[in-house]
């Protein structure tokens, strides 16, 4: 795996052309309002903010009745959606930013709002792959398990990776859509590749002279 910074892309997503023999087969990028909603949880702040919003409105209102309270809630209420549009930018922007891709060897992410990395992962490295998805959009995560002895920091790489912390810090192709079909690009490719016979060759043997 590497992680490499670049000041240009010769197509959008890769560090570099691809070397000869190798194909881009799928590229994408994360839906930003699933990604705010599952990585960044703007869902549970905007509905954190809200309740306190509504705790000092009631406060409010046993002090100085139904035009205190509502005089209090207004400017909190503004907070808490000041807070969750705060969040929405910033899954978007971290969305717009990346690139996933698979070829027929890798898996590439390209990845950062405010310093683009590109973290390259051939298949040989990965051990398992799993997807789940929403039900009804269709739209998931395929995470990627690493062989043992491959570490990726989790700083360097979040939000683009499994969630949870029982896992260990797995890259994941986050909030995707249509993830099954990506999953099954990925997965034949994977296939394809580990299975590849490996050709070698050998210098023909000298010939005595008679």
């Amino acid at each position: 795996m590497s992680d490499r910074d670049f000041d240009f892309e010769p197509q959008p997503g890769l560090p570099k052309a691809l070397p000869e023999g190798e194909t881009l087969l799928w590229q994408g990028s994360p839906d930003s309002a699933a990604l705010a909603r599952e990585a960044f949880k703007a869902n549970w702040v905007l509905g954190y903010l809200l309740v306190i919003a509504v705790w000092r409105a009631s406060m409010a209102f046993q002090d100085g009745g139904f035009g205190q309270s509502v005089a209090v809630f207004l400017p909190y209420l503004a907070l808490a959606l000041a807070g969750y549009a705060v969040v929405r930018l910033l899954a978007r922007a971290s969305a717009k930013a990346a690139i996933y891709s698979i070829t027929t060897h890798r898996v590439i992410l390209r990845i950062g709002a405010a310093l683009q990395v590109t973290w390259t992962v051939p298949f040989t490295k990965i051990v398992n792959a799993s997807l789940s998805t929403r039900p009804i959009t269709g739209t998931g995560t395929i995470a990627m398990e690493l062989v043992p002895g491959q570490h990726i920091s989790f700083l360097a790489l979040w939000p683009h990776l499994r969630p949870g912390f029982g896992h260990g810090v797995q890259p994941a192709f986050r909030c995707i859509p249509d993830a099954a079909q990506v999953a099954r690009i990925l997965s034949d490719a994977a296939q394809t590749r580990v299975n590849e016979p490996v050709v070698t060759f050998t210098a023909p043997a000298a010939v005595a002279a008679e």
